[in-house]
């Protein structure tokens, strides 16, 4: 029997701390509960955590300021909460690093089938396939091995990718040449279900294009396909209309 899997809350407000606790108990999850930045750190270290949900407004240091500290050491899938409604606040916490995000107020129940997925969608794309475990993939003087979720430069340094810009990168490198709709690359990301206003596939080929491009404002690997989607080209600049 796999061992339970362990999820931290971050909320300030301990009744919804509580509630949404126990939806998770109830699961089978082991819970791990915090109310603040200094809580939350003092829980990440003590214990290996499977799954992080984070509330933005929170005593101190806000949940984005948290989530930005976290991505600089750690892939943890992480859904963040919010009572803010304004898309920007999304794209900022997408570019940050989140892997989903939900408004308050919310069924707790949608809460757990977002969280179930991702997990489930995290171990399928922890496993490599077994044909392409040594598997290097090449572009442009770049080497991306899916094995080791490496991501290696021209020259020679390795570049952090968070999971979202990893999974994403491979699905693009992996069809190189051919159009992919933002829905089926949505589909290649971890725990994402489609929605037709979701910026993420947006936000995380920018992040991409910062870290691989010569010129991110003028790329040469991700094309965008104007009200399509993207396609990756093995360093054929161009755009396509």
């Amino acid at each position: 029997m796999d061992a339970p899997k362990r999820v931290l809350i971050v909320e300030d407000d301990l009744t919804s701390l509580e509630l949404l606790a126990s939806y998770f108990e109830v699961e089978g999850f082991r819970v791990l509960r915090a109310s603040n930045g200094d809580e939350m750190d003092v829980a990440l270290r003590k214990a290996n955590v499977d799954l992080l949900c984070l509330d933005i407004r929170l005593p101190g240091r806000d949940g984005l300021s948290l989530l930005r500290e976290l991505r600089r050491t750690s892939d943890i899938p992480v859904i963040v909460i919010s009572s803010k409604t304004e898309d920007i606040d999304k794209i900022v916490a997408l570019e940050i690093g989140a892997d989903d995000y939900l408004d308050k107020p919310y069924n707790p129940r949608e809460l757990l089938a977002r969280a179930n997925n991702i997990l489930r969608r995290v171990a399928r794309s922890a496993q490599p396939a077994r044909d392409s475990s040594d598997q290097v993939l090449r572009f442009d003087g770049w080497a991306l091995t899916p094995a080791s979720r490496r991501l290696t430069a021209p020259d020679g340094r390795d570049v952090h990718l968070t999971r979202g810009e990893f999974e994403l990168l491979l699905a693009l490198v992996r069809h190189r040449g051919r159009v992919m709709q933002r829905d089926a690359l949505l589909d290649a990301l971890s725990g994402r279900e489609r929605d037709p206003f979701d910026r993420t596939i947006d936000v995380l080929v920018g992040r991409l294009r910062k870290k691989i491009e010569r010129d991110p404002k003028n790329p040469e690997l991700i094309i965008t396909v104007h009200g399509i989607g993207y396609v990756f080209l093995d360093g054929a600049a161009g755009q396509l209309e």
